[in-house]
Parts: C-alpha cells; structure tokens; sequence
C-alpha cells in the first residue's frame, strides 16, 4: 500500500487551518488509503502552533514541524518535504483557495506513473489587477526561464519519492521550488482547476516577496540578466560612436560649435543610471554566492511532533 503526504506550509493560518482540516476530510482523507498530514509553521505569530497541535491529537496521521523563525514559503515547504514520509508528497496551501477535491485527482495521475503532477490554474477568481501581475510573472518565466511553465501557473504539485530526493540534495536557498521541480524533469502530468478568492484572513504575500520571488525566479535559473547587461553595454557604445560621428561630421560640413551642456547631462546622468543598474545587479550574484558559499542551512527545525508519538503515548 502506497502512503501520500500532504505538506502545508503555515504562516499566520489560525484562522484557517480547522477549516482546511475539515474540508480534506470531508472531501479526501477516507479516500487515499495511508498518508499523513505534515503542518509546517513558518515562524507564525498567531495561534498556528497551538491550531495544529490541537489538530494532531485529533488524527494521529498528523505530523507538526516547528521552524526557528520565518524562514519563507519555499523553506517551509522543503522542511515538509524532508520531514514527510510518503511514496509521494503533494503541497498544499492553507489559505483554502484551492480545491482540496484536485489531491485525489493528482493521487491517481502519480499511481499512472506520473513523477510530478502540476495543479494548474485554469482561472482564477480573484482581483483582476493581481491576476494580470501573476499572469505577467508566468509570462517572463515561461519567456527567459523555464518554457514548461504552465500559462495558469501553479502553486499546488504532487512530486514522487525520487523527486523528492533530488530537491534534498539540491539544497538551494534564494530559489523557487516550482522552478526546480520543472527543472528537475521526470514524466509530468497536469491537473487543472479553479483558483478561489480569498475570503478568511489576510494574505501576507507581500509586494517585497513578490519581487524577491521575481528576482530568484530568474537569476537562480537564467543567464538572461548578466545577457541584458552585455546588451545593453553593446548599445550605448554603438549610440555613442554615432553620436560622437554626428557631432564631428556636422563640425566639418557646417562649422557648428560642440556645445549642449544640457544634452551632454542628460547623456551622463542616462549612461551613470544604467551603470548603477548593472552594479546592483551584480551585487545581488555576488551576495546569493557568498550566501551559498557560507553553507546555512535553508531553515532551522525548533521541535517536530511526530505522528507516531500519539500511538507510542496510547
């Protein structure tokens, strides 16, 4: 018999995670045979903690893992994965957003013999400016990073024991762990379903995050920034080769005086902003390898209450 788990990552969910506890076993729980729950809190400032212990002594197929701090989204989610025990693991958000209906679907792909199995967005029923925003994201990863990005994109996947190893030995922090499931390969099935708006609690997918997702997104799976540098080096110089042969022509032919503070200004102050945009791009390669170089670890375990402990206490 085949064991699945679920891995959740938690940050301020309190106010969901009876709730999503609920739905999966209305919905799939007595259906998928042996699995276990793994609650991630990720340095949660709520009652998180208290919710999924409280949960736990309820089904002793709950696994809760405590990090030290708030290490983000894609350290939880590993943290879950090198704490679950299953043939298979498959994510899941607790903001309730998601279908919990798409795991069996996703069950049934992987058992097919599918290695990873994408849950991808066919709609979503949310604000349309952030809608458009994600579309954006999806769109540039698909475009300089990954081609088999799903259009949807997806936050929900299942992954098989072997994938799972290879995201362990990966070890990457300053990364996305969508972006190395595809890149690991294997065969990939994809389920499709519909992305619900949020309606309990408040989402802390911040703009900063989102930026830094952008940002290593592509520089941990690109070469495209250091390419725009060299391009964009490339064409300020053949810009001023033609502007210095334009001033120098006119010089000859009609005998007009080189001057122009102003232009001459606006050119440097153009070339100075594009030099500071190059530096800071590669300060950040600098800083994600000396922060590779220093081997932290991705997330620190503070406590684990394991699914077995309930059955040894009985």
């Amino acid at each position: 018999m085949s064991k699945i788990s679920i891995v959740v990552p938690v940050y301020y969910n309190a106010d969901t995670l009876e709730l999503l506890y609920e739905d999966m076993k209305e919905k799939i729980l007595g259906k998928l045979g042996e699995y276990e729950i793994v609650f991630v809190d990720d340095g949660s400032g709520d009652d998180s903690w208290k919710v999924m212990t409280s949960l736990r002594m309820r089904d002793s197929h709950i696994k809760c893992v405590k990090l030290s701090r708030n290490f983000g989204e894609h350290a939880a989610l590993l943290a879950g994965l090198s704490a679950c025990t299953g043939d298979c693991a498959v994510t899941k958000q607790a903001d309730l957003q998601e279908d919990s209906g798409i795991i069996l679907e996703m069950y049934e792909s992987w058992k097919r013999g599918n290695k990873v199995v994408l849950a991808v967005r066919k709609e979503r029923k949310e604000n349309p400016v952030k809608v458009f925003f994600a579309n954006m994201y999806y769109a540039l990863i698909r475009k300089i990073v990954n081609k088999n990005m799903p259009v949807g994109g997806c936050d929900c996947y299942l992954v098989d024991r072997k994938v799972i190893e290879v995201l362990e030995r990966l070890d990457e922090k300053n990364s996305s762990l969508t972006l190395q499931v595809l890149w690991a390969g294997f065969q990939t099935d994809k389920i499709y379903f519909v992305r619900q708006d949020r309606e309990i609690g408040k989402s802390r997918w911040t703009l900063s995050k989102k930026v830094k997702l952008v940002m290593d997104s592509v520089m941990s799976f690109s070469y495209f920034p250091l390419r725009f540098m060299s391009a964009m080096g490339v064409i300020f110089n053949i810009l001023a080769v033609i502007l210095l042969i334009s001033v120098i022509v006119e010089k000859i032919t009609k005998g007009t005086p080189i001057a122009g503070w102003a232009s001459l200004m606006c050119v440097t102050l153009c070339a100075s902003g594009i030099i500071m945009l190059m530096l800071g791009i590669l300060g950040e390669y600098i800083w994600r390898t000396l922060d590779a170089a220093r081997t932290r670890p991705p997330y620190i375990v503070d406590e684990v209450l394991k699914e077995t402990e309930k059955e040894d206490e009985e």
